[in-house]
């Protein structure tokens, strides 16, 4: 969260490579890592239209300039969190179906009509493409209260780095001085 990318409309890939191959096997472990179904390649600071994911069958799915061709009339409400937002949750209401067309990690194109948890992952994932944070799909407020989380986060993590290094500096002199 805060870094420009995760709000810019992500470029399309113009060639499947070795390079991108070896990028999807990074993004794979990083999202198991951290515990995630899906990660999208602007969470890692690449703004290309390239998203990874794993649903609750444990497949590998790769969406290479994924396109979403149609949604359903029908939508449902799950709680999402994100792992560029994290430790937020909040109930989202999205379509409860969903077709995209994408290429595979091979550069093959394929359509894939989803539904249930693969529907909304593939939704989460596509919004980052977009530049849209899960949050900017809640209620305005709870979008106000998990900015305002994240700045409070952000402000204390920037305020132990600096007593950290006040800290080293302490020491360091200490060093010089019995030196």
């Amino acid at each position: 969260m805060g870094e420009d990318v995760l709000r810019q409309k992500a470029v399309p890939l113009t060639d499947v490579t070795d390079e991108t191959r070896l990028l999807i096997e990074e993004m794979f472990e990083t999202m198991v890592a951290e515990n995630g179904v899906g990660l999208a390649a602007p969470q890692i600071g690449k703004s290309i239209r390239l998203f990874v994911l794993m649903a609750d069958d444990n497949i590998r799915r790769v969406f290479i300039n994924p396109q979403i061709i149609a949604t359903s009339a029908e939508t449902c409400s799950f709680e999402e969190g994100c792992l560029s937002v994290p430790k937020i949750w909040e109930s989202i209401i999205r379509p409860s179906k969903v077709t995209v067309q994408a290429l595979n990690e091979q550069g093959k194109p394929f359509i894939l009509e989803a539904e249930g948890y693969l529907a909304r992952i593939i939704q989460h994932e596509y919004d980052h493409l977009e530049g849209i944070l899960f949050i900017d799909r809640g209620d305005p407020e709870f979008k106000k209260k998990a900015e305002e989380t994240l700045a409070r986060r952000e402000q204390r993590r920037l305020e132990k780095e600096k007593a950290k290094a006040v800290k080293q500096a302490k020491i360091e002199a200490k060093k010089e001085l019995r030196e």
